[in-house]
């Protein structure tokens, strides 16, 4: 089961199927997915958030495949303002996405130190890979603020098209190491 996290200034909460009406209005949005993987349809179904949810992420949350959180600032936490989630996987380990007036705060990074430190310290994976397109700056800087490391580069099929894509990792190791430093 995916428990809640928390950080300073947000709360992490498991995805629920309540979550779909404020996800539908808040995802499909150019800024939002430009980024994201071409699974993700675009033009976004009116029902899109409601058959993800429902068909594709709580099935893979029950078989602990995947663990999705909702972000939702402390101030107001009935409000979705983005999401991130944790995937079994060789490369692809972590994905996130935060709505644009909500960019440029630093929540995100707090988010990526909570379920960091779940991928690593309860989950006990000895690796995590998280993949960006080369042109998504900001993600770019979540890595580097977070101790990962390039490990290789790759085009991706992203929403935007195919594009340049990077391969960020950090250990276990060097995420406890990392951790002691901060």
């Amino acid at each position: 089961m995916t428990p809640a996290l928390e950080t300073a200034r947000i709360l992490l909460r498991p995805l629920t199927l309540d979550d779909a009406p404020q996800i539908q209005e808040l995802f499909p949005d150019w800024e939002v997915v430009k980024y994201l993987n071409a699974r993700v349809p675009w033009p976004y179904p009116p029902d899109g958030a409601f058959t993800w949810i429902r068909d594709f992420a709580l099935p893979a949350m029950a078989r602990n495949e995947e663990w999705q959180w909702t972000l939702r600032p402390k101030s107001d936490c009935s409000r979705i303002i983005g999401a991130i989630g944790l995937h079994r996987g060789s490369t692809d380990n972590r994905g996130f996405w935060i709505t644009p007036p909500w960019r440029g705060q630093g929540l995100v990074t707090e988010a990526v130190f909570a379920v960091n430190d779940y991928w690593f310290e309860v989950l006990g994976f000895p690796v995590l890979r998280a993949p960006k397109a080369v042109a998504n700056e900001a993600s770019r800087r979540i890595s580097q603020k977070t101790g990962m490391r390039l490990i290789g580069t790759e085009q991706r099929p992203l929403v935007s098209g195919v594009l340049p894509a990077e391969v960020w990792e950090i250990t276990a190791e060097e995420w406890r190491a990392f951790r002691e430093r901060v």
